[in-house]
């Protein structure tokens, strides 16, 4: 009877180490998730970084085709202006 009684007093110590056990096999795997999403936070701040900067040399382009359409404006007003002067000089 004293064997009946040792197990039965285990039996509660047993399922409480299985519990600290299935406790500590969820905490690695919630390490083990955070430091995946830590990664990937890393790793998609680098790409937002990197698309700021092309998006910034994106807008420097465009300015700096703006100026340049504007240049070919000019010029091609003052080539217009040129011809004209020619075409009078030819009467």
């Amino acid at each position: 009877m004293a064997r009946t009684s040792a197990a039965a007093d285990l039996q509660p110590i047993d399922r409480l180490e299985d519990k600290i056990r299935q406790l500590v096999a969820v905490v690695d795997t919630l390490r083990a998730e955070r430091a995946k999403a830590v990664d990937d936070a890393a790793r998609l701040t680098r790409e937002l970084e990197g698309v700021r900067a092309r998006l910034g040399e994106s807008a420097s382009a465009s300015a700096e085709v703006a100026t340049l359409r504007e240049e070919r404006d000019l010029i091609r007003a003052r080539v217009g202006q040129m011809i004209a002067h020619i075409d009078h000089l030819n009467l």
